[in-house]
């Protein structure tokens, strides 16, 4: 049995870097139609979730004397991506694909930043662009992507969904330190003292970023017109480099991905919804620190190392290494889009994957 499991394990992390590799031409999606979606189907909402990557960081227009690593000199210098442009070298625009972007701190407000159809615009972009036109592509139904993240917050923190129980750790120094569950205060406290209690608990990020997305879909016409029903088709989640800088956090991510799997389709009653995270970029296969462990976690709740039965066939990870083109995630990637379009490509793939397994 144990040679069989490790053999499973291999044939899936080959698959992952399969996925994770970038289009060739043969892959390449074609030009946008321009055409609406059919307007009578329920719109499939596909919500990304994570930190500062996730938010996005790929410049579109090229620095002062620095042309390299834009989208605009990736996509019309060197001709990658070339569904992004159309004959006459403007920015196509999908009338099927919706790009909504919501953001706050906590449970506090609600900053609006995208709402609409699916372009390049603005100074940057995150991995939405390649996932909502591989999605896109394959669904004749009306698609939302919904993003409701912010920067610099952890899963075992910030981000720690409900029904998270607490934890010990003992550091390096032999110090051990209680970490809570959900709602619990403050982030941490060595064992046998008192906590100090602040104002923010383990999760609020959590519950600010699920009300935010939710109240997008209670006000569904305003940020998709002409729909009337949606149905949450899938998750994406970028994230790990907070978590990445605590050894307690990071040995607790397994166990806290497999929650939030779970507990996001319970939150928005998607029980078939699928699940497709990536890796931070800068960390490679068989790394043994924090963020190997981050990694190891994300292989290991992927539906295809059967670790967790529950999950084939509905959740999927992207190896992200060998798709980035330099920099780290605590550094944004130096910035660099072509990083943010080979990591949403590859996502969109995967979940294109998961959803024609469905069908097939």
């Amino acid at each position: 049995m144990r040679i069989r499991n490790t053999l499973e394990l291999a044939i899936a992390v080959v698959a992952m870097m399969l996925l994770a590799m970038p289009a060739t031409a043969a892959d390449q999606l074609p030009d946008p139609d321009g055409k609406p979606a059919d307007m009578g189907k329920p719109v499939q909402v596909y919500i990304m979730l994570g930190q500062s990557n996730m938010m996005g960081f790929g410049k579109i227009n090229p620095a002062k004397g620095r042309l390299e690593g834009s989208l605009t000199h990736t996509v019309k210098e060197k001709k990658l991506y070339p569904y992004l442009v159309d004959d006459a070298g403007n920015w196509t625009e999908r009338k099927d694909v919706r790009n909504v972007r919501v953001m706050g701190s906590g449970t506090g407000g609600m900053r609006v930043f995208n709402n609409e159809w699916m372009t390049i615009e603005g100074r940057a972009i995150g991995p939405e662009i390649g996932i909502g036109h591989h999605v896109g592509h394959v669904t004749d139904a009306p698609v939302m992507i919904l993003k409701s993240c912010i920067g610099n917050r952890a899963l075992g923190w910030d981000l720690l969904p409900p029904g998270c129980e607490g934890f010990e750790f003992t550091d390096a120094k032999g110090v051990t330190w209680i970490h809570p569950g959900y709602k619990g205060t403050p982030e941490r406290w060595v064992k046998g003292t008192e906590p100090n209690k602040i104002n923010w608990y383990a999760g609020m990020q959590y519950d600010g970023d699920i009300s935010r997305a939710k109240k997008v879909l209670t006000e569904l016409d305003k940020y998709y017109p002409g729909v009337k029903e949606f149905e949450v088709a899938g998750f994406f989640w970028w994230q790990g480099d907070r978590d990445s800088r605590s050894a307690a956090l990071s040995s607790r991510y397994e166990k806290n991905l497999v929650h939030l799997i779970k507990q996001l389709r319970k939150d928005f009653n998607a029980p078939n919804a699928k699940f497709v995270c990536a890796t931070l970029g800068q960390t490679k296969k068989g790394s043994t620190d924090n963020g190997g462990m981050i990694l190891d976690a994300m292989f290991a709740v992927d539906g295809k190392s059967g670790k967790y039965p529950v999950f084939k066939g509905n959740v999927a990870t992207v190896y992200s290494h060998p798709l980035s083109k330099g920099g780290s995630s605590g550094d944004h990637y130096v910035g660099n889009a072509e990083t943010y379009m080979n990591v949403g490509e590859a996502m969109g793939r995967a979940m294109v994957e998961l959803l024609k397994a469905v069908s097939e």
